[in-house]
């Protein structure tokens, strides 16, 4: 009899899942929970160190079936690896090897950035871009000399990207603002008539990184050198030549949906070391999500079918009480089951002992269970709002909004609203929030701390009108770019922990094809893994002497490739059972992340900040 896929995920141990494999409708989904088990995650540690390169080893890739992992080097040179390695046709559990099976000397003169085995090509085509601004595609079965080249890009090419379903073409982002596609099928003469020019992304952009989405191929992400992922839709987009001048490589508004954090996703402004750059961005399994790794800040991630532009005040409709005089704001005094407010309670201690990051945690967890309970969420605001890292003031203000619309009446959410409108700079919006609180609760138009942020949302207004942008460049923007930016959508989550200000290809990605984990390198030294959906970091690891900048697990494995400014590669996979002394775990993660906040929040050229590490990309 046929067993349904109806009871919940998290209720499946490790035997339930293998037993139900024998039905082919839930094979995939015991594929999935297998490869990021919580039982494995957690016993992760350093399996193997691959030594070979003579330089920073800036990219890595899994082959498609997740045989061969691929990397590139400052060095010039792409290694293949087989990691795997059987003692007998019967065992069951790979030993890991690191045995390089190909050293290729690539034509390279600058830093490899990109490798990419083509799909449907048994593993041996490979396609590599670099800081020459060439690109070179190898047939790994015959010599080491390419068999297709590009020099197309007038700048470093920094990322290539691959679909499953097109075997013989690709796609390429340079730092001249150019996404490339091209056939290998076809002759290419660099700079020709040939039409290879996708997107140009303007004169004031650096392209990063490009993704194409494995479900629906059409769909192709990029980042650049600001704070919007672009999301193009490449049937509405013709080829045109390289040449073509860049000012009339305008497309069509339709073609594109631009995503950025709502804190700053209609700044037209940059100073002269706060830019933004997106380091990397990936697609989920599903095509569903995307996540962006953001220099200088965190990594977002958004969902692409349902997003939403930000919103900054939208208050609920509030029936006042038919007697005025007994108007009276909600006190939200439901009572939580115990389990919860143990939670809570833990988070108001760390709260008033100034813990915010533990704080926070405790907040998370309990709304995880009592999701519908607005005291959480306002607790949780107010933690944000005095923690002030990258970010905060605006979740913060997205807390409150669902305080309010869980509960109209709740009074400190409004305040706390307005509050943060104002430390968001949202001045005229704030003040609109603060007249409604009056208007709504008039015995509390005298209250002090009413009286207050009234008096300093009207001295912001009277700085604002005076104020002088010394330090800041106008962006001089299209109004197709301007209405493109100002229609963003807003962020699902994001992660927070990890530094990501010294490198522009530092990776985070999903950790397993069901998409619970995130994992992305850090300056510190490190790599992070958070869990999903608290967003907790789960665990840190030391993976680098410097910096850790490539992540890329396995396809189908509970197995995780790390490099950086080292020239090894380092795998990473589950222990057979857990030491008492785990040397490369970091232990004191709040450290470790407050410490990062404070990297990223300092001026790089300040010789007073604290101490980060530099290199040429």
């Amino acid at each position: 009899m046929h067993r349904s896929w109806k009871y919940k995920k998290s209720s499946m141990n490790s035997m339930e899942m293998l037993l139900d494999r024998q039905y082919g409708d839930v094979e995939l989904e015991v594929q999935n929970r297998l490869q990021t088990a919580p039982h494995l995650m957690d016993r992760i540690e350093l399996e193997v160190i691959l030594e070979g390169h003579n330089g920073c080893v800036n990219c890595l890739e899994w082959s498609d079936d997740g045989r061969y992992l691929a990397s590139g080097s400052d060095d010039f040179h792409v290694m293949i690896w087989d990691p795997f390695r059987r003692k007998s046709l019967n065992e069951v559990s790979p030993v890991y090897s690191g045995k390089c099976i190909e050293d290729l000397k690539t034509p390279h003169t600058g830093n490899i950035f990109s490798v990419k085995f083509l799909p449907k090509s048994g593993n041996s085509i490979m396609a590599t871009g670099a800081g020459d601004k060439c690109i070179f595609v190898f047939d790994l079965n015959r010599n080491s000399d390419p068999i297709w080249n590009c020099i197309c890009h007038r700048l470093r090419v920094k990322r290539l990207a691959t679909a499953v379903e097109t075997p013989f073409i690709f796609w390429s982002v340079g730092e001249d603002g150019n996404v490339l596609q091209f056939d290998i099928r076809e002759h290419h003469k660099c700079r020709s008539d040939d039409k290879v020019l996708l997107i140009n992304l303007g004169n004031y952009l650096e392209g990063k990184c490009i993704a194409i989405n494995p479900r629906r191929p059409e769909l192709l992400a990029v980042g650049a050198s600001d704070a919007y992922a672009r999301l193009y839709d490449r049937r509405k987009i013709k080829l045109e030549k390289v040449e073509t001048s860049k000012s009339s490589r305008e497309l069509p508004k339709d073609c594109v949906t631009y995503f950025c954090p709502g804190h700053f996703s209609r700044n037209t402004t940059f100073s002269s070391y706060d830019s933004k750059a997106i380091t990397y961005l990936t697609f989920n399994s599903d095509g569903n999500e995307l996540l962006v790794n953001m220099g200088a800040e965190h990594i977002y991630l958004y969902d692409i079918d349902n997003a939403q532009q930000p919103v900054f005040l939208d208050l609920p409709e509030y029936r006042k009480p038919t007697d005025e005089s007994t108007a009276e704001p909600s006190r939200t005094k439901r009572k939580l089951p115990e389990h919860v407010e143990i939670y809570k309670k833990r988070g108001n201690d760390f709260l008033e002992n100034e813990k915010y990051l533990m704080a926070i945690d405790q907040y998370t967890q309990a709304i995880q269970m009592a999701p519908d309970c607005p005291i959480l969420y306002l607790n949780r605001a107010t933690a944000l709002m005095r923690r002030l890292w990258y970010g905060d003031v605006y979740a913060a203000l997205r807390d409150c909004h669902i305080a309010l619309k869980l509960d109209p009446s709740y009074i400190k959410a409004h305040f706390r609203l307005a509050r943060a409108l104002h430390d968001l700079g949202r001045i005229q919006e704030a003040e609109m929030c603060l007249k409604e609180l009056i208007a709504r609760f008039p015995n509390y138009a005298n209250n002090h701390g009413v009286l207050v942020l009234r008096k300093e949302i009207q001295m912001s207004a009277e700085n604002k009108k005076n104020e002088q942008s010394d330090s800041f460049t106008l962006l001089d923007l299209s109004k197709t770019e301007e209405e493109l930016r100002s229609k963003a959508k807003d962020y699902k989550e994001r992660f927070i922990g990890h530094c990501n200000t010294t490198t522009d290809i530092k990776e985070a990605t999903f950790f397993g094809n069901d998409s619970k984990y995130i994992v992305a390198g850090s300056d510190d030294c490190n790599f992070f893994i958070w869990e999903r959906p608290t967003n907790m970091i789960k665990s840190i690891y030391k993976g680098d002497m410097a910096i850790v900048n490539c992540v890329q697990p396995h396809p189908t494995t509970c197995l995780l490739a790390t490099s950086g400014i080292d020239h090894e590669i380092k795998i990473w996979s589950p222990l057979a059972r857990i030491n008492e002394e785990r040397s490369n775990r970091v232990q004191y993660i709040e450290g470790t992340i407050d410490l990062n906040q404070k990297k990223m929040k300092s001026d790089p050229f300040d010789i007073n900040a604290p101490s980060t590490y530099c290199r040429s990309s």
